[in-house]
């Protein structure tokens, strides 16, 4: 029972995070006055895979999803233990510990894509407002 609810808790982590890169956000860019607009296109383009690169979503909340795993089933155990059923506990604790883990890594490298995102574009001197 307890493997089975880890797993999930990581396959649903790891379909959390994938919204940094599947959303297909994009920042908005402001090209009046911008002497590399012509540019725009390709540098979008470049960025997003650095970003990518920079941002290791699937690693970072299968981490997320495995330190709150752990966290979650021994304070479960502890609870379970007080009303009698430790190893119960120890399972719902890790699941909801594992998917929250999961959830807050998966934001963190979601808000870590978009930063690497913006700054790329504003390192190649585009405006970016957002």
């Amino acid at each position: 029972m307890q493997k089975l609810s880890l797993k999930s808790v990581l396959a649903t982590g790891l379909l959390v995070s994938g919204c940094a890169t599947t959303t297909g956000w994009t920042p908005t860019v402001d090209t009046y006055n911008d002497r590399n607009a012509y540019r725009l296109n390709q540098d979008m383009q470049e960025c997003q895979q650095l970003a990518s690169q920079s941002a290791s979503t699937y690693k970072d909340t299968a981490i997320g999803a495995g330190v709150g795993g752990l966290i979650g089933a021994a304070g479960g155990a502890a609870i379970g233990a007080a009303t009698g059923n430790a190893g119960k506990g120890a399972a719902v604790g890790a699941a909801a510990g594992g998917i929250g883990g999961a959830a807050q890594q998966g934001i963190h490298s979601n808000d870590s894509y978009k930063n690497a995102y913006r700054n790329c574009l504003r390192q190649r001197g585009h405006n970016v407002i957002n």
